[in-house]
């Protein structure tokens, strides 16, 4: 994710349980891809959250889009023979 928009997005466990969220602030990067997701468009998003950036939207998309290159590998269990 691009340095610029990778500072957008903070994790914070004191802040909506520690999910990711834009600035510190309560909107989380999920919230806003679903909006997204749903049809809503990046102006939408803006009179829905108005002290939120366009860059804003544009880190939750860049965080999503990393986020989801994420693979999760199930551990075996090994037992002895």
């Amino acid at each position: 994710m691009a340095d610029g928009l990778a500072t957008r997005v903070t994790v914070d466990p004191g802040v909506m349980g520690g999910k990711p969220c834009i600035r510190g602030m309560r909107v989380t990067v999920s919230a806003i891809l679903a909006m997204l997701a749903d049809g809503g468009s990046e102006r939408e998003i803006l009179e829905a959250y108005p002290y939120l950036e366009p860059l804003d939207i544009k880190a939750a998309l860049a965080f999503g889009a990393w986020r989801s290159e994420d693979t999760d590998v199930p551990i075996r269990h090994f037992h002895a023979s």
